[in-house]
């Protein structure tokens, strides 16, 4: 059976057919620019991009293969973790499918950061339950922000490569902050897991590990969960 796993961020789409090398990153509008395979027999899909995304791809799918998406939902139990949410429709579904794939890998004490337009921070304990997790502005919302509120902060040199000295001038004091959040976050997480596993996904994942000694990079963390909430 071909399968093709579909990740809708906020900014880009992700895809993959399971089981094999094929896979790519396209922005919400570029469906149509794919040379995609002609004979699929399911698409599963991780939706986050809103409504009018997820319909585009619904009709996509409908449209390129005559099948209905199937779509992941958050819930209060599966594959052996438990939502710590009073309502799992209110937690984003790519946090939960990269729970479930965490779970999945470790059957243990672990720990899930998604570093994408938003970072979120998850900890399961011993027994698959979700102790909670939190939401922090990514790297790039946060410079984003930070630029379009203050008038005063003008950013008007390139800079290069990972520091987080003391910036010389703005632009270097700007990205260089940010670049110590960051730097704190990575290390405040791995001080706190304790050596428990700590599995890292998004994109700006590999920048998190590269700051974060022992975290396990996973890139297709929120798709590898999907059999585990729909089925394989």
């Amino acid at each position: 059976m071909r399968i093709l796993d579909l990740d809708a961020g906020n900014t880009f789409v992700k895809w993959r057919l399971a089981g094999t090398a094929l896979r790519g990153r396209i922005s919400h509008n570029e469906l149509h620019k794919v040379d995609w395979p002609e004979a699929i027999d399911r698409v599963r899909v991780a939706s986050v991009a809103g409504e009018q995304v997820s319909e585009a791809l619904q009709a996509f799918v409908q449209q390129r293969w005559q099948l209905e998406a199937e779509f992941a939902r958050t819930s209060a139990i599966a594959s052996g973790v438990t939502n710590s949410y009073t309502d799992p429709s209110r937690m984003g579904v790519d946090r939960w499918l990269a729970m479930l794939s965490a779970w999945d890998r470790a059957k243990a004490a672990c720990w899930v950061v998604d570093c994408g337009s938003a970072i979120t921070v998850e900890q399961l304990d011993s027994n698959g339950r979700h102790l909670g997790g939190y939401i922090i502005p990514g790297i790039q919302l946060i410079s984003h922000n930070l630029l379009s509120n203050t008038a005063e902060i003008i950013v008007d040199h390139s800079i290069q490569g990972f520091n987080s000295a003391p910036g010389v001038n703005t632009s270097e004091a700007v990205q260089h902050g940010i670049n110590l959040l960051l730097e704190a976050l990575a290390e405040k997480i791995m001080r706190e897991s304790k050596g428990q596993p700590v599995y890292v996904t998004g994109g700006d994942g590999a920048l998190f590990c590269s700051l974060a000694d022992g975290a396990i990079g996973c890139p297709d963390l929120v798709m590898d969960g999907l059999p585990l909430a729909i089925g394989g």
